[in-house]
């Protein structure tokens, strides 16, 4: 059965403003990102409470290797994302059908074997990251407990991205916050109520992903049509286009944990105070850049179906917007970062030291450099959905090796365990104009195409045309 040509009624964002399907689509995403990031936010303030050092630590050195767990996930999720919005915008609504259920099915196969790869190796992977003694041993127990949930997960992170794809924003929204509903009911209860400590936060944390991948998929099927139901012809059909844009995404997700994670060992080397404070630094990123980090997953629908469209202007003002819109969030999230030290101060039981320097550092001149980050996020959704998703690998691979080590091993050197932050964020600027000069040169190339191709396509219409008539 043919495809039914229907990108009225599919695309959404093939017309209307472009800067407001970008801050709709943000903001909504970034609600549900926020539900997710406050949970981790509150579990932070809870094992501060604690009192215990090595505890919040653990939860440092286990966040950056759940980091990397997540980012596998996150690259499979935009080759489904990418490839779902292009087959809407062209009108191929069969065809974005079954891509999504062979994207889900692969996702949950690679998941499974990646998260029994990162399970076996857990001890290891704390050790490279500098921990020691009991702060290892608990940072083991509670990614034990966690990492084999990773499929769940990616089930989520998947669904909500084809959700995306459909324009459906709110829905994919509603997914995440299910999930930290969830979360942060079970948290105190598990956490105090039953004296499980990290081992309660791990149980939550599960808990949450399973909510987050029914109410991710339930949508698809009572509003979008369900699944094709998946062949093995279907299946080998995407194999070779979702890994042509999985492979290289993921490739660019992993970028990011290993940058952080050699950033969490040479911060190591500053004491568990200097982790500690590093630790509420990763927690209070995502909570209040919340919008950012739902920009480079809401951005891509918007790319992806103009350029099925094949509406170049409009994918080009969609990259200027994009950046446009990070830089008033960061104006805006770092003016009320500073604003709330004092209360920061209070909230973490923060006392004159390293950790108090590290949190007061970023909510102040440091966040306001976030905006790089946000320019990579927007330059990384162009490539990924104008078909060169391995441009996204390089600026990440290079932002998180030459634009990291180097920086960081001479901020450390002139400013101790504060330096290591800032050398981080200005190899994050440095790269960023590199990204920016490799997505004009995508645009451009892709305009130029066009240029070429549209004669021929209006003298084949034309022949169409004639030969109709006769």
């Amino acid at each position: 059965m043919s495809d039914t040509k229907v990108p009225d009624a599919q695309a959404k964002f093939t017309h209307g403003s472009l800067f407001g399907h970008i801050s709709v689509m943000s903001l909504t995403a970034s609600v549900g990102l926020m539900a997710v990031f406050l949970v981790d936010f509150v579990d932070m303030i809870f094992i501060s409470m604690l009192g215990k050092a090595e505890l919040a630590a653990a939860v440092g050195y286990a966040g950056a290797i759940l980091f990397f767990t997540t980012s596998f996930g996150i690259g499979m999720a935009i080759a489904a994302g990418a490839l779902v919005a292009r087959a809407l915008g062209a009108g191929a609504a069969e065809e974005a059908r079954r891509r999504a259920i062979n994207a889900l099915i692969y996702g949950v196969i690679f998941g499974t074997l990646f998260a029994a790869t990162v399970w076996f190796n857990l001890s290891y992977l704390a050790s490279l990251l500098g921990a020691t003694g009991e702060t290892r041993e608990l940072a083991v127990h509670y990614l034990q407990i966690i990492v084999p949930s990773l499929p769940f997960l990616m089930i989520g992170m998947i669904g909500g991205a084809i959700l995306r794809a459909h324009g459906d924003a709110r829905r994919a929204m509603m997914a995440t916050i299910w999930g930290g509903l969830v979360n942060a009911v079970l948290d105190p209860i598990l956490i105090f109520g039953l004296d499980l400590e990290l081992t309660g936060a791990a149980l939550a944390s599960v808990c949450a992903r399973v909510v987050i991948a029914i109410t991710a998929l339930l949508p698809l099927i009572r509003h979008y049509g369900g699944f094709d139901k998946p062949t093995p012809s279907s299946l080998t059909i995407d194999l070779r286009p979702i890994l042509a844009i999985a492979i290289p995404a993921i490739l660019t997700q992993l970028a990011t944990p290993i940058g952080q994670a050699y950033v969490t060992r040479t911060m190591a080397e500053f004491g568990e105070e200097a982790v500690a404070g590093m630790a509420i630094v990763a927690r209070m990123t995502p909570v209040g850049f919340a919008v950012i980090f739902a920009l480079s997953g809401a951005i891509g629908p918007i790319i992806g179906q103009n350029a099925g469209a094949a509406l170049h202007d409009r994918v080009r003002g969609t990259v200027r917007d994009g950046m446009l819109f990070t830089g008033m969030v960061v104006i805006i999230v770092s003016a009320l970062f500073y604003l709330a030290r004092p209360g920061l101060q209070i909230l973490f039981q923060l006392e004159d030291g390293i950790a108090l320097t590290i949190v007061f550092l970023f909510a102040g001149p440091l966040s306001l450099m976030f905006f790089f980050n946000g320019v990579i996020f927007v330059a990384n959704a162009a490539f990924n959905n104008l078909g060169h998703p391995f441009y996204s690998t390089i600026v990440n691979w290079g932002r998180h090796t030459l634009g990291t080590i180097p920086f960081v091993i001479v901020g450390a050197a002139w400013f101790g365990a504060p330096g290591v932050l800032i050398g981080q964020y200005l190899g994050g600027a440095v790269f960023a104009t590199v990204a920016v000069l490799l997505a004009r040169h995508v645009l451009t190339h892709q305009e130029a195409e066009a240029e070429e191709t549209e004669p021929f396509s209006r003298q084949a219409r034309l022949f169409s045309l004639l030969h109709h008539r006769r």
